[in-house]
């Protein structure tokens, strides 16, 4: 079974057609059974309700003239038409949800996001969960104040929130109640954690060269970082939860458009999908479109853990 992870697509209704023809060639080349847009799928620059339809049928067209199933997480810049165009995130997720081919649910409403929601991938008897996908929606920005306090000298972008790392730990505990064992997964959020800042450089705060050339070697780091990442002003707690339960065997976000790196970080898989928009910025001058990709996972029921590899 073929995953391929598509990230900041982030172009509003007049799309530059390198980013579809990119993402044409990854469906043709590599065929998969399902494709997550993981955040950022569009931009600001959409001055109506029709333009913000326009620039999500953009991105939605490759998978659905294809008949390959999708869903889609929300990034920050999913919402930045709102204010002109008109849809808020749980309109953009119906109007994503009547595509033919994409399984996004409403997911659960009682926490923060939109569209929460797990999805399980059946083995190919169709009777056990082989796998199962985690999507969430990692917020958008901090508010301007927590108890009088503002946020200058931290990084202002959102995180995930406690309510959604419990709705993960509990959802978990109850699928492995459900099948008798703790069914492998992925999970795709837009915003990075602070362990994939962690990861990089085997520490939390030095940042030398000869720590990365550890990390490097500890955690089996492949890929590059072009650019600080750029996780919340809050550690979220969900690698510790992931830690604890021990099903999660990855956590892959974008958000950093030059990074592309991937690690090992005690067990669990920390990485990027790197940029596919060509409208977005990328890396500086005439290599500006170098890392443009996604990210491709094959998934073997056959082998322990089943996710084989990732590129």
């Amino acid at each position: 079974f073929k995953i391929v992870q598509f990230n900041d697509t982030q172009d509003d209704e007049h799309i530059d057609r390198r980013s579809i023809q990119l993402m044409e060639k990854v469906l043709d080349n590599e065929k998969p059974d399902f494709v997550v847009l993981n955040g950022d799928n569009i931009t600001g620059g959409c001055n109506s309700e029709l333009e913000m339809r326009q620039a999500m049928n953009n991105v939605a067209q490759p998978m659905e003239q294809r008949g390959i199933k999708w869903a889609v997480t929300f990034g920050n810049h999913d919402e930045d038409s709102t204010s002109y165009g008109g849809l808020d995130e749980e309109a953009m997720l119906k109007f994503y949800m009547a595509y033919k081919y994409n399984v996004n649910q409403p997911g659960t409403t009682d926490i923060n996001g939109t569209g929460n929601m797990n999805l399980l991938i059946r083995d190919s008897a169709g009777k056990k969960a082989a796998f199962n996908l985690w999507l969430l929606d990692s917020g958008r920005y901090a508010p301007k104040t927590i108890a009088g306090q503002d946020f200058s000298g931290y990084p202002t972008w959102d995180w995930i929130r406690f309510n959604q790392v419990d709705w993960y730990y509990e959802t978990s505990k109850k699928l492995e109640q459900q099948f008798g064992y703790k069914v492998p997964s992925l999970m795709f959020i837009h915003i990075p954690l602070w362990e994939h800042r962690f990861m990089w450089f085997d520490s939390v705060d030095s940042r030398t060269e000869a720590d990365h050339a550890r990390a490097v070697a500890k955690h089996q780091i492949v890929g590059e970082r072009n650019e600080d990442e750029c996780p919340g002003p809050f550690n979220s707690g969900m690698f510790s939860a992931m830690l604890d339960r021990g099903d999660v065997k990855g956590v892959f976000c974008g958000h950093d458009h030059v990074n592309t790196y991937m690690g090992n970080y005690y067990g669990i898989l920390l990485g990027y999908s790197g940029s596919t928009g060509f409208g977005a910025y990328g890396l500086p001058g005439a290599e500006r479109n170098r890392l443009r990709g996604a990210r491709v996972f094959n998934l073997d029921e056959n082998k322990e853990g089943v996710l084989v590899e990732t590129h």
